[in-house]
Protein backbone atom coordinates (compact mmCIF):
# COMPACT_ATOMS: atom_id res chain seq x y z
CA UNK A 1 0.00 0.00 0.00
CA UNK A 2 2.81 2.19 1.09
CA UNK A 3 4.58 1.95 -2.31
CA UNK A 4 0.98 2.81 -4.27
CA UNK A 5 0.99 5.96 -1.99
CA UNK A 6 4.55 6.69 -2.81
CA UNK A 7 3.69 6.50 -6.78
CA UNK A 8 0.80 8.40 -6.39
CA UNK A 9 2.67 11.03 -5.07
CA UNK A 10 6.07 11.24 -7.39
CA UNK A 11 3.85 11.57 -10.39
CA UNK A 12 0.81 13.67 -9.05
CA UNK A 13 -0.75 15.68 -11.65
CA UNK A 14 0.80 18.83 -10.14
CA UNK A 15 4.53 16.92 -10.41
CA UNK A 16 4.07 15.73 -13.93
CA UNK A 17 4.41 19.29 -16.30
CA UNK A 18 7.60 20.22 -14.60
CA UNK A 19 9.07 16.49 -15.23
CA UNK A 20 7.71 16.93 -19.08
CA UNK A 21 9.93 20.13 -19.37
CA UNK A 22 12.68 18.64 -17.84
CA UNK A 23 12.57 15.58 -20.14
CA UNK A 24 12.11 18.22 -23.01
CA UNK A 25 15.13 19.72 -22.61
CA UNK A 26 17.30 16.77 -22.60
CA UNK A 27 15.37 14.83 -25.37
CA UNK A 28 14.85 17.81 -27.71
CA UNK A 29 17.04 19.82 -29.82
CA UNK A 30 16.91 23.59 -28.59
CA UNK A 31 19.34 26.40 -28.43
CA UNK A 32 18.21 27.17 -24.65
CA UNK A 33 21.31 27.89 -22.65
CA UNK A 34 21.27 26.64 -18.95
CA UNK A 35 20.62 29.66 -17.66
CA UNK A 36 16.97 29.79 -19.59
CA UNK A 37 16.53 26.40 -19.32
CA UNK A 38 16.34 27.14 -15.49
CA UNK A 39 13.77 29.96 -15.72
CA UNK A 40 11.54 28.17 -17.96
CA UNK A 41 11.82 25.08 -15.23
CA UNK A 42 11.20 27.58 -12.89
CA UNK A 43 8.22 29.72 -14.27
CA UNK A 44 6.65 26.07 -15.43
CA UNK A 45 7.01 25.07 -11.33
CA UNK A 46 5.84 28.06 -9.58
CA UNK A 47 2.88 27.74 -12.45
CA UNK A 48 2.14 24.36 -12.12
CA UNK A 49 3.60 22.93 -8.74
CA UNK A 50 3.46 26.06 -6.17
CA UNK A 51 0.21 27.85 -7.04
CA UNK A 52 -2.28 24.66 -7.28
CA UNK A 53 -0.56 23.80 -4.06
CA UNK A 54 -1.22 27.10 -2.18
CA UNK A 55 -5.26 27.44 -3.86
CA UNK A 56 -5.66 23.69 -2.30
CA UNK A 57 -3.99 24.57 0.93
CA UNK A 58 -6.50 27.82 0.71
CA UNK A 59 -9.45 25.41 -0.27
CA UNK A 60 -9.07 22.91 2.79
CA UNK A 61 -8.48 25.98 5.38
CA UNK A 62 -11.54 27.51 4.40
CA UNK A 63 -13.31 23.92 4.36
CA UNK A 64 -14.26 23.71 0.67
CA UNK A 65 -12.43 20.72 0.31
CA UNK A 66 -12.21 17.81 2.71
CA UNK A 67 -8.65 16.95 2.26
CA UNK A 68 -5.79 17.69 -0.21
CA UNK A 69 -7.09 14.52 -2.08
CA UNK A 70 -10.01 16.23 -3.42
CA UNK A 71 -11.74 12.85 -3.85
CA UNK A 72 -15.79 13.87 -4.83
CA UNK A 73 -16.90 15.45 -7.97
CA UNK A 74 -17.61 18.58 -5.80
CA UNK A 75 -14.52 19.57 -4.40
CA UNK A 76 -13.17 18.85 -7.77
CA UNK A 77 -14.82 21.50 -9.56
CA UNK A 78 -13.55 24.60 -8.63
CA UNK A 79 -10.16 23.78 -8.09
CA UNK A 80 -9.71 22.04 -11.55
CA UNK A 81 -11.86 24.94 -13.00
CA UNK A 82 -9.01 27.15 -11.82
CA UNK A 83 -6.38 25.43 -13.57
CA UNK A 84 -7.77 25.04 -16.42
CA UNK A 85 -7.48 29.17 -16.67
CA UNK A 86 -4.26 29.11 -15.39
CA UNK A 87 -2.79 26.45 -17.77
CA UNK A 88 -4.38 28.73 -20.62
CA UNK A 89 -3.15 31.63 -19.56
CA UNK A 90 0.68 29.67 -19.04
CA UNK A 91 0.00 28.21 -22.50
CA UNK A 92 -0.93 31.37 -24.42
CA UNK A 93 2.34 33.25 -22.77
CA UNK A 94 4.55 30.16 -23.95
CA UNK A 95 2.59 30.10 -27.36
CA UNK A 96 3.48 33.78 -28.36
CA UNK A 97 7.32 33.09 -27.70
CA UNK A 98 8.85 31.71 -30.52
CA UNK A 99 11.42 29.31 -28.90
CA UNK A 100 8.88 28.17 -26.35
CA UNK A 101 5.69 27.20 -29.17
CA UNK A 102 6.29 23.48 -28.29
CA UNK A 103 5.43 24.11 -24.65
CA UNK A 104 2.49 26.26 -25.38
CA UNK A 105 1.27 23.34 -27.49
CA UNK A 106 1.58 21.40 -24.68
CA UNK A 107 -0.05 23.95 -22.06
CA UNK A 108 -3.17 24.06 -24.53
CA UNK A 109 -3.12 20.59 -24.52
CA UNK A 110 -3.69 20.75 -20.69
CA UNK A 111 -6.48 22.86 -20.81
CA UNK A 112 -8.04 20.75 -23.04
CA UNK A 113 -7.30 17.75 -21.17
CA UNK A 114 -8.70 19.70 -17.76
CA UNK A 115 -11.77 20.93 -19.83
CA UNK A 116 -12.66 17.07 -20.84
CA UNK A 117 -12.88 16.22 -17.06
CA UNK A 118 -14.54 19.22 -15.73
CA UNK A 119 -17.14 18.40 -18.35
CA UNK A 120 -17.54 14.76 -17.83
CA UNK A 121 -18.39 15.95 -14.20
CA UNK A 122 -21.73 16.49 -15.63
CA UNK A 123 -21.78 12.67 -16.32
CA UNK A 124 -20.88 11.82 -12.65
CA UNK A 125 -17.82 10.54 -14.10
CA UNK A 126 -14.59 10.87 -12.06
CA UNK A 127 -12.07 10.69 -14.46
CA UNK A 128 -8.13 10.13 -13.17
CA UNK A 129 -5.95 13.41 -13.33
CA UNK A 130 -3.61 11.23 -12.86
CA UNK A 131 -3.77 9.33 -16.43
CA UNK A 132 -4.63 12.27 -17.94
CA UNK A 133 -1.58 14.16 -16.96
CA UNK A 134 0.96 11.11 -18.01
CA UNK A 135 -1.32 10.81 -20.84
CA UNK A 136 -0.56 13.89 -22.31
CA UNK A 137 2.76 13.88 -21.66
CA UNK A 138 2.90 10.74 -23.75
CA UNK A 139 1.04 12.23 -26.81
CA UNK A 140 3.29 15.41 -26.32
CA UNK A 141 6.48 13.54 -27.00
CA UNK A 142 4.57 11.73 -29.41
CA UNK A 143 3.90 14.74 -31.38
CA UNK A 144 7.31 15.96 -30.89
CA UNK A 145 8.34 12.97 -32.89
CA UNK A 146 6.43 13.92 -35.90
CA UNK A 147 7.41 17.28 -35.83
CA UNK A 148 11.39 16.99 -35.24
CA UNK A 149 11.60 13.52 -36.82
CA UNK A 150 13.25 12.12 -33.61
CA UNK A 151 13.33 8.68 -32.49
CA UNK A 152 11.64 9.31 -29.46
CA UNK A 153 9.96 5.85 -29.02
CA UNK A 154 11.90 4.60 -25.61
CA UNK A 155 10.89 7.81 -24.34
CA UNK A 156 7.21 7.31 -25.19
CA UNK A 157 7.38 3.19 -23.89
CA UNK A 158 9.06 4.85 -20.96
CA UNK A 159 5.86 6.89 -20.44
CA UNK A 160 3.33 4.20 -21.32
CA UNK A 161 5.11 2.01 -19.05
CA UNK A 162 4.79 4.53 -15.51
CA UNK A 163 1.22 5.43 -16.89
CA UNK A 164 0.74 1.62 -15.95
CA UNK A 165 2.21 1.67 -13.18
CA UNK A 166 -0.21 4.55 -12.03
CA UNK A 167 -3.13 3.18 -13.18
CA UNK A 168 -2.24 -0.08 -11.07
CA UNK A 169 -1.84 2.24 -7.92
CA UNK A 170 -4.84 4.24 -8.49
CA UNK A 171 -6.83 1.42 -8.62
CA UNK A 172 -5.34 -0.23 -5.54
CA UNK A 173 -5.95 2.92 -3.91
CA UNK A 174 -9.13 2.41 -4.58
CA UNK A 175 -9.27 6.30 -6.03
CA UNK A 176 -10.95 4.93 -9.68
CA UNK A 177 -12.47 2.34 -11.59
CA UNK A 178 -11.35 0.67 -14.34
CA UNK A 179 -13.26 3.15 -16.51
CA UNK A 180 -12.01 6.33 -14.23
CA UNK A 181 -8.30 5.17 -14.91
CA UNK A 182 -8.45 4.53 -18.96
CA UNK A 183 -10.78 7.46 -20.06
CA UNK A 184 -7.81 9.67 -18.27
CA UNK A 185 -5.06 7.87 -20.47
CA UNK A 186 -7.16 8.07 -23.73
CA UNK A 187 -8.30 11.52 -23.06
CA UNK A 188 -5.15 13.11 -21.70
CA UNK A 189 -3.22 11.26 -25.09
CA UNK A 190 -5.48 12.72 -27.37
CA UNK A 191 -5.36 16.18 -26.42
CA UNK A 192 -1.88 17.05 -27.43
CA UNK A 193 -2.52 15.66 -30.89
CA UNK A 194 -6.05 17.75 -31.14
CA UNK A 195 -4.17 20.88 -30.06
CA UNK A 196 -1.55 20.11 -32.24
CA UNK A 197 -3.98 19.45 -35.60
CA UNK A 198 -6.03 22.92 -34.65
CA UNK A 199 -3.52 25.21 -33.81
Amino acid sequence: MKFYKFISVMLHPIVVPTIGIFLYFIFIQNNFNSSQKFTVLGLIFLTTYIIPLLVLILFKRFKLIKSFKAESIQERKVPIAMMIVLFYLLGNTLYGIHNLIDLGILFYATTLGLLFIYILFAFKIKTSIHLTSLGITTGFFFILSLIYQQNLIILIICSILLSGIVASARLHLKAHTQKEVYLGFVLGFLSPIIVFYFL
